[in-house]
């Protein structure tokens, strides 16, 4: 049986990821750790990313701190990087997994600052991220890999009647118009940057999750699962 984690070790690679404390974030984060790659953690909570800090610290001996960042604030974004880099002698990956899905389900009476709440994080704050590391990134003259995380929703359009009477941690569920429009955006930015930094040995790559199963009631399980050949 052939050793995965020996062929694709990332030891002696940095990797940042953002969204870090967030429900997929813990999930890349101990997958890179578990393939020895120190880590960068960034998102707001600071509670949580201690406490993933130090899990992942314990757990797989690995280099790893958290930085508290606003990414859809340029100067934050500039400072974290700034420390970030005296921190870690190199950046070689970054997976921009931070992402905010408004609540305002309804097109015809979604404000244009609940838009922005969710387009500030999953396009501004994608942009921001992309540009420090990547500059980071040609700087430092080494090769690197932009990961996006995009989404089922950024390729097709939801079956919206698999919400009615779906509910995730009590709540009801939907899919809003911005999330589909920033998640479509977000496969767009990465098929631009591939092209762009392809001669500076940057890839950038973007992975579209489907259903990813949470706390959602039995209701959305049965009928998303009726969706998936």
């Amino acid at each position: 049986m052939k050793n995965y984690q020996e062929m694709f070790s990332l030891k002696d690679k940095t990797a940042v990821l953002t969204g870090a404390s967030g429900y997929l974030g813990h999930y890349f984060a101990n997958g890179l750790a578990q393939f020895e790659a120190s880590l960068v953690l960034i998102d707001i909570d600071e509670k949580k990313l201690s406490y993933l800090s130090n899990e992942l610290k314990s757990k797989y001996d690995v280099k790893c701190l958290s930085y508290v960042c606003d990414i859809t604030q340029p100067l934050q974004v500039t400072d974290t990087l700034k420390t970030v880099s005296k921190d870690f002698n190199n950046l070689d990956i970054l997976i921009n997994n931070a992402q905010a899905n408004d609540d305002q389900l309804s097109f015809e009476k979604t404000k244009i600052e609940n838009w922005r709440k969710t387009s500030s994080v999953n396009e501004e704050g994608v942009f921001l991220m992309s540009q420090a590391v990547g500059n980071y990134m040609i700087e430092m003259g080494n090769s690197g890999s932009i990961v996006q995380i995009s989404s089922i929703y950024g390729v097709l359009g939801p079956d919206h009647r698999i919400y009615k009477d779906s509910k995730n941690n009590g709540s009801s569920m939907g899919s809003p118009a911005v999330y589909s429009y920033t998640k479509a955006g977000i496969i767009g930015l990465t098929r631009y940057l591939a092209a762009y930094w392809a001669k500076d040995n940057i890839r950038v790559n973007v992975l579209t999750p489907g259903g990813v199963i949470g706390n959602q009631n039995d209701n959305f399980k049965s009928r998303y699962n009726n969706r998936v050949p």
